[in-house]
């Protein structure tokens, strides 16, 4: 088929849940994703924070085509070697105790959730439980994650949602600590607010929030299901603070591609049981391979240094962006997970540099988001401001 045969065919059979650009990507390499056309785009959305090894790494590839090879499912009545191995390296790596494989951030964040009420249950606690989530976080689409997520746009036309959740201001502890009562019994939060508009926790902040759940003996959960895995400069973003929560969410990067999430507990929130909690596909041996050679990876591409490096050269080379366009009022982020704040709606610049060859997407109407692979180089980022000072 040709690429309008395709558009074509997409519109008639695919739920219209997304608003699609008129392009048909084929293959991608390295920072660069090519269309059935054979244009070039230099990609600093990554999948929407998803291909932290670039396109086409080979070495991942291989890992995956020989497990492909050998068994890609058995369920989880059975143990998997590299389903094993990546536990281990991903909880060594978050400094957490054990963890629970998913497809998906949503489904990580749904674990976490049961999680944090099944600790209260167990504790005794039986009459309705709360937690305390943030205004303008995101935490995903399903009808439990879209209960904690702080927007009404996304959640008005699902009420009722579960009940018992109360929104607290990021970054104001105060606000948290009125929201809590004797029914509380977790705080949800994003190191790094990603889809609300790449807003960065105060060091206060996390440690007040982790102080205030080991008084109250409430469980605190961190979604690092974008700003995890590296993106941040540190493996996760909550060790820029030394604040470890209870339970951990990530997803995105930990596949490369393919659905693989996760959530992680410390020994005291290891509250699920046998029967609790499940997944067919979660974990299941091609998942863990993945998971497992992204984990090996990560050390041996020495990713998060090379993320460090580069994330603080971009924020230099976006301050100084932000200094000569008026029309950009903030600029904020770690490492490259890094946002632009303008006046207006964004959409057409990101249409613009789209044009150039280069992909942008937002966060919030008003936000360009920089989210690209994590093998990023200097030259990467020159490359897109190039075409991104055309698109403005």
């Amino acid at each position: 088929m040709n690429k309008q045969q395709i558009i074509d065919q997409g519109e008639q059979y695919l739920l219209h849940t997304y608003n699609r650009y008129p392009i048909v990507m084929d293959h991608g390499e390295g920072m660069y994703l090519y269309d059935n056309e054979g244009k070039q785009y230099l990609d600093f959305c990554a999948g929407i924070a998803v291909f932290a090894l670039g396109y086409n790494n080979q070495e991942f590839n291989e890992a995956v085509k020989n497990q492909v090879d050998k068994i890609i499912h058995t369920s989880n009545y059975f143990y998997s070697e590299p389903t094993v191995e990546a536990a281990k390296k991903l909880a060594e790596a978050a400094g957490m105790s054990k963890v629970f494989f998913t497809n998906s951030g949503t489904e990580a964040i749904e674990g976490a959730l049961k999680t944090a009420l099944r600790y209260a249950y167990n504790r005794g606690r039986r009459n309705g439980h709360e937690i305390i989530a943030m205004h303008h976080s995101f935490h995903g689409r399903s009808l439990g994650a879209l209960s904690v997520t702080g927007n009404a746009q996304y959640q008005d036309p699902f009420k009722p949602l579960i009940a018992g959740i109360r929104f607290a201001d990021f970054n104001d502890l105060e606000s948290v600590k009125v929201q809590v009562t004797e029914k509380t019994c977790a705080i949800i939060v994003e190191p790094l607010q990603g889809e609300g508009g790449i807003y960065v926790a105060e060091e206060p902040f996390l440690k007040g929030l982790r102080e205030l759940c080991d008084a109250q003996d409430i469980l605190l959960i961190f979604d690092e299901i974008q700003c995890g895995m590296g993106r941040t400069g540190t493996m996760f973003a909550c060790q820029h603070y030394g604040v470890l929560p209870d339970v951990m969410a990530v997803a995105k990067a930990i596949g490369n591609g393919l659905p693989v999430g996760a959530f992680l507990c410390n020994e005291k929130a290891c509250a699920l049981g046998a029967g609790d909690h499940g997944s067919t596909y979660g974990g299941n041996p091609l998942a863990g391979a993945a998971a497992n050679q992204v984990l090996t990876l990560f050390e041996k591409l020495k990713i998060v240094e090379n993320t460090k490096e580069v994330g603080a050269y971009l924020y230099g080379k976006l301050e100084e962006l932000a200094e000569k366009y008026p029309q950009i009022t903030g600029h904020r982020g770690l490492g490259l997970i890094q946002g632009l704040e303008f006046k207006e709606t964004v959409a057409p610049i990101i249409q613009r540099a789209q044009d150039q060859g280069l992909i942008l997407i937002n966060a919030g109407k008003n936000i360009l988001r920089f989210v690209p692979p994590l093998i990023a180089s200097k030259q990467d980022v020159d490359d897109m401001l190039v075409i991104l000072e055309k698109s403005l």
